[in-house]
Formats: structure tokens, C-alpha cells, sequence
């Protein structure tokens, strides 16, 4: 319980009992938690306590889940917070549209206690701050062509232009472009990224590769089909 102490969890749902819930069950194996009832009191508290972990209910008024992980994840300070979404939804398109706000994972609700401080537990063991550098060891820069991966800053540059990605996104690039031509099998992509003991949906990887090539262009990442993918020099 010691080291759950160290963790600080921010709960944000608009249904007084749920938050009641999901907050009596963390607090007692010791975590830190704070809560919030919307969108925009969610981001204030997330600013001020720096949670190493959010998690958000999808369907809420106002802002909603998304849009509020969207807003997260453009502010420099909690570049390190998971955000997981806690829903009752299962299409596809919600869990899609989650990944694509820079999401980490998805919590499904009705969810029994056990069940939810082993998901939390699971998804703290991945959190690490970008100034602690990647698992491939080194800092320093990776440059190829147009492009240029900062590890230490956690940013890519193409040609003059700086983009700071979300979390994920930076992490599947860096594990590509680390070995150029070298073809990633999507259980390496997850166990590498997202962790051999989180589930996450089929088309995860999917979602980010398509982002990264929005904002990186086409050309860098290719799909070996049936297979993963590989980094183009």
C-alpha cells in the first residue's frame, strides 16, 4: 500500500455514485485520488495536482470525455498523465475516437473493485516521465532526412517545424525509428508501447499509425501486411 501512495489519480464523472465508488475502492489501497464532475473542472484539478493518472467518463455535458482528453493532452505540464476512459460504450467507433484524443486505455463500467485496482495498478506500471528517457536505452537525438526525434525533449522536428505528439504516439515512433527497415509485429508494438499485460482494442495501433502519418507524412511508415510495420529512411 506504501507504494500506492506515491500515485496520485484524478476521477472525473458527472454521477455522484460512481465517483463515490470508483474513489472509496482506490483510496483504500491507498492511492491518492482526486475528483472532478465535468470537463473543465477536471482540467483545473488536473493543472494544479499533476495526477499521474486520469480517468474519464466518455458521456458527460458540456465537455465531454474526449474533447477533455484533448485538452490534456495539449498542456505541456501533463504530458506525462495517463488518461484511461471509463465507459459503458462499446462500439467501436468510441473506442477509436478515444485513441485518437491520445487515450491510453479504455476501463469498461460496471467494472467490480478487484477488477479496477488491478486495471489501475496495470496502467501505473507504464508510467514513466519523458525526462527518464525511452527503454532502448541513450538519449540524444535521432535524425533522419527531414526529420528529427528528441528523446531527451520528447518533440520531432520536420524541417522547421517542431510537433509535440501525445504520449503514445511519440513512443511508437521512437520504437520504429530505432531500427529503420526493421519490420515490428504488432505484438511487438504492443508489448513495447502499450505493455504486455494491458488489453487494448484491435485497432489501437491502427489509430496511431494513421496519425503519425498525418502529421509526418506517408512516406516514413510502411504496413507489411498480415505482419506490423516498419520505419523508411
Amino acid at each position: 500500500m506504501q507504494e500506492n501512495e506515491n500515485y496520485k489519480i484524478l476521477l472525473v464523472d458527472d454521477e455522484p455514485d460512481i465517483l463515490e465508488f470508483l474513489a472509496y475502492n482506490l483510496k483504500k489501497e491507498g492511492f491518492q485520488v482526486q475528483t472532478a464532475q465535468n470537463g473543465r473542472e477536471a482540467l483545473k484539478v488536473a493543472q494544479e495536482q499533476l495526477p499521474h493518472l486520469i480517468v474519464l467518463d466518455v458521456m458527460m455535458p458540456g465537455m465531454d470525455g474526449i474533447e477533455t482528453c484533448e485538452e490534456i493532452k495539449k498542456q505541456p505540464q501533463l504530458q506525462d498523465s495517463l488518461v484511461a476512459f471509463l465507459t459503458a460504450r462499446g462500439e467501436d467507433y468510441s473506442q477509436i475516437a478515444g485513441f485518437e484524443a491520445g487515450a491510453d486505455d479504455y476501463i469498461a463500467k460496471p467494472i467490480k473493485p478487484k477488477v479496477l485496482v488491478s486495471r489501475v495498478r496495470a496502467l501505473l506500471k507504464r508510467f514513466r516521465p519523458a525526462s527518464e528517457g525511452e527503454a532502448d536505452g541513450g538519449k540524444g537525438l535521432i535524425v533522419m532526412g527531414e526529420l528529427t526525434i528528441d528523446r531527451e525533449r520528447y518533440v520531432v522536428q520536420l524541417r522547421d517545424q517542431e510537433l509535440n505528439l501525445p504520449k503514445k504516439e511519440f513512443e511508437l515512433l521512437l520504437l520504429l525509428a530505432s531500427k529503420p527497415d526493421k519490420v515490428f509485429t504488432r505484438d511487438e508494438i504492443y508489448n513495447a508501447v502499450w505493455g504486455d499485460n494491458i488489453i487494448v482494442g484491435d485497432r489501437t495501433i491502427d489509430v496511431h499509425i494513421r496519425k503519425l502519418r498525418e502529421k509526418i507524412g506517408q512516406d516514413h511508415i510502411r504496413t507489411i501486411k498480415g505482419v506490423g510495420y516498419k520505419f523508411l529512411e
